[in-house]
């Protein structure tokens, strides 16, 4: 009997595999899917905030400020893009591991990598506002 991950090798065309990946038991998941869904679309957010809302290139922004000492940190105003940066790669690394665990009939490991991953992505979006209102 074949298995599901060789008929993915197996398939001829990149739609067939696209269809047989996607149609695994982990993308069913409502959990899942609602976890994914809100963490993809905070990432979303929170590229397009900095985009929006940050001045162009050119200029130095404020990228940290402490009520004690004022301004910690300036730079230039890509570099506020870390935080972005960091969150799309935290996210992919838990959708990984959540993949992984999930296949390995670990349902609770694999929604809280999930849920960690959504976590993340909301501190970062209010990092980013942070960011932003510290520079108007």
């Amino acid at each position: 009997m074949v298995e599901n991950t060789d008929k993915i090798f197996f398939a001829k065309s990149l739609n067939e595999k696209i269809k047989l990946f996607f149609g695994r038991e982990y993308f069913k998941s409502r959990i899942i899917g609602w976890l994914l869904f809100f963490g993809i679309l905070f990432d979303i957010v929170n590229w397009s905030v900095l985009k929006i809302f940050l001045p162009p290139a050119g200029n130095y922004v404020i990228l940290h400020y402490n009520v004690y000492f004022g301004v910690d940190s300036m730079g230039a105003a890509r570099s506020a893009y870390i935080l972005p940066f960091i969150g799309t790669i935290v996210l992919f690394v838990n959708v990984v591991l959540s993949f992984f665990f999930y296949t390995q009939k670990e349902r609770v490991a694999s929604y809280v990598m999930l849920l960690t991953a959504l976590m993340v992505q909301l501190s970062l979006l209010i990092s980013a506002i942070s960011v932003i209102i510290i520079n108007y």
